[in-house]
Parts: structure tokens; sequence; C-alpha cells
């Protein structure tokens, strides 16, 4: 019914998309927020104290610009207007440019905390501020030091520019009781997430249901789930609506997170903008490895056991743990739960009353999160 190839000739004719009658389209929003950022970005930058801190904006233009999705504001205009989107456009979609602005922000700090080297097909910020300290002269010692603590607080900094974008969003009273209870929930949802895939890191996952927790309150909730339910209270939609949102939204974001984790394991690094297998160096908990565990022979078992989560594994060894994810049926099963959860999706956005220009966007966001190749 949801043919992939359907799918496709209709991603590549948005190439041209235009506002039509009212109604943004994929590349209308993107080009809307790419300019409402850079213009952010540039009014810091002047008011910033002095050419001292110029690697902080070259490195957050590199990440805000280097080819992102841009997947939560799509999803918060579409909840703005599946709730009837009154008014202008001006205030959704600068809260939507926050919500990028978040997520720059928690991308920097993720990749700290994973010790990642490579981001969108760069160096991670924290890799990048280090290089551009002993460029300035710093010490090599200390360059690796600098570098997280730098990307900390340039992390701290996108979140405080993004509560400076919805600050600035032009929302009424009434709008903002609606908005704000939903922001601060969301980050508090990252934040939880964010320290349970910490304390799984390192040990191989036996249970597919607690990952899958996991990667709702990392991934799902505030990819999916939270930028509709934005969008919907900006236009001050009822709860009904939310909860159709939901209905679509939790499956949707844990098919997000199952095609992240089959990308970070046979993905192609240029494509994805990262190195095939940092996942299996960083031992991450991800259902394709909890799926392995389970149906892997003891030898197999012995073998994870000893090359995942080792940070110096070599392109051999990868390749000895991709052929176990392959031989057990593990990389199948999960794309078999990613179709699965697509079509449960999709099924939602049947049952949901939504405007039918609003339900062909999400369908296409359905097809853009589960079937890419970064």
């Amino acid at each position: 019914m949801h043919d992939v190839l359907a799918w496709k000739k209709v991603y590549a004719s948005m190439a041209n998309a235009v506002w039509d009658t009212g109604v943004p389209t994929f590349i209308a929003v993107r080009e809307e927020i790419d300019a409402i950022l850079a213009d952010f970005v540039n009014t810091q930058e002047q008011a910033a104290p002095g050419t001292e801190v110029a690697s902080l904006f070259t490195t957050v233009r590199r990440l805000l610009f280097s080819n992102g999705k841009r997947l939560r504001p799509l999803l918060c205009v579409a909840g703005w207007q599946a709730a009837g989107a009154p008014g202008g456009s001006r205030a959704v979609l600068r809260v939507a440019a926050a919500l990028e602005l978040f997520q720059t922000f928690a991308l920097i700090h993720d990749d700290v905390m994973d010790d990642s080297d490579v981001r969108r097909g760069g160096p991670s910020a924290h890799r990048a501020l280090a290089a551009d300290y002993v460029k300035a002269g710093g010490l090599r010692s200390r360059a690796e030091t600098h570098g997280r603590g730098a990307a900390v607080l340039l992390g701290d900094l996108l979140l405080v520019w993004s509560d400076k974008m919805l600050a600035g969003a032009g929302l009424g009273t009434r709008a903002q009781a609606r908005v704000l209870p939903l922001v601060d929930s969301m980050r508090a949802e990252l934040v939880y997430g964010q320290y349970l895939d910490l304390l799984s890191t390192g040990r191989i996952p036996q249970d597919v249901g607690a990952v899958l927790r996991v990667a709702r309150y990392k991934t799902g909730k505030y990819t999916v789930e939270r930028p509709l339910h934005l969008g919907i209270a900006l236009a001050d939609g009822g709860l009904q609506l939310q909860q159709d949102c939901s209905a679509f939204a939790i499956p949707l974001g844990e098919a997000f997170q199952l095609r992240d984790d089959l990308l970070g394991v046979f993905g192609n690094p240029v494509q994805t903008g990262k190195p095939v297998g940092d996942d299996i160096r960083e031992g991450k908990a991800t259902v394709l490895l909890a799926l392995a565990a389970q149906s892997a022979s003891k030898v197999e078992r012995r073998l994870l056991d000893a090359l995942v989560g080792k940070p110096d594994l070599d392109c051999e060894d990868i390749g000895r743990v991709r052929t176990i994810l392959e031989s057990t049926g593990a990389r199948q099963q999960v794309e078999a739960m990613i179709t699965s959860r697509r079509d449960a999706a999709f099924a939602a956005l049947e049952r949901a009353d939504l405007p039918p220009h609003v339900t062909e966007t999400l369908q296409q966001i359905v097809w853009m999160a589960t079937e890419r190749y970064a």
C-alpha cells in the first residue's frame, strides 16, 4: 500500500517546491528556517565580546548549515497546520528555528559524551575547537581538555539561544502558557534519555523493550512527538489532536532511531557523515545488538563480548561484528521492526481527522525518516 518507489518519486519532485496557497512545503520551510537561523547567528556574533570567540561561530555555522534534515521544524509546522494554522507564520517559524538550535545543542553534548570524532562529515565540535585552540597557539597537551570544555560551553550557548529565539517569537501570554511547559517537558525528556543511554552504554543489552524505552526518551519524543505538540499548542489545538499525533509520533520516533542504529553499523560514511562502527566501538545499547545477542551462538556471543565497547577496534573487527549482526538475523529483524512501525504511523494518520495537505506532508515525513541514508 505504501510503495517505496512511489515515495522516492514524490521526494524527488519536492526539490522545486515553493509556498503554495499559504501551505508551506518542505523546501520552503527549510529555506525560511535557514534564513532565520543565519540572521540570528549573525546578530549574536555582532554582539559577541570579540574575535577571540570566532571559532565558536565557525563551529556553529558548520553544524547548523551542513545538510541537517530540519525534521523537527517541519513537524512543528505540520502540527500548526493540523490545528488550523491561524494567523501568520512568523511565530511558528521562530519556534521551529528554536527547535533546530536545541537540536544542535543536543548533538554537541552528545558527541562530547560519546567522544565522537566526526559529525555531519566534519570534525565534531570538541575536535574542531581543540584544533582551533592549537592553531591559535595553545598547548597541544591541553588541546583535548580545551576542546571538550569549549564544546560544553558552546552547547550551553545554543541552549540559551534557543530560549532567546523562543522569547523573540512574538508569542502572546496565552500561547506562552501553552507552549513553554511543552518545551520544558521536551528538554527534561531528552536529559533523561541521554542519562539512560549513558547507563546502558558499555554492556550488551538483553531487553529489547528497555532499549526502545531509552530510544523513545533520547530520540523519539524530542524528534517527532514534541515538535508536533508544539505546533498544535501554537495554534491552540485540542487534546484529541495531540493524542492523534502521539499515536503517529511514537512508532515513527522508534522507527527513526532503529534506522539510525542500522546506519551506524551498515551505512555509507560519505552519506551519514560519521564513521561506520562507532556505535560498536562505544558499546551503544541498540536494538540491533540486543537481538543479535539473543540469537547468537556461544562462539558468536563470546566474540561480541570481546569486541563490543572496545574503542580501538579496527575495520576487520568491525566487520566481524557486522557478520554476526547479519548471521543472527538481527539486521533483518530491525528492518522488519522499522516497516511495522512505519505501517503503524501510516495507520494512525488514516484514523486521524487531519487536513489532507497535512496528512500528505506527514506521510512524506514518514518516508524521509525511515528510508534515509543519513
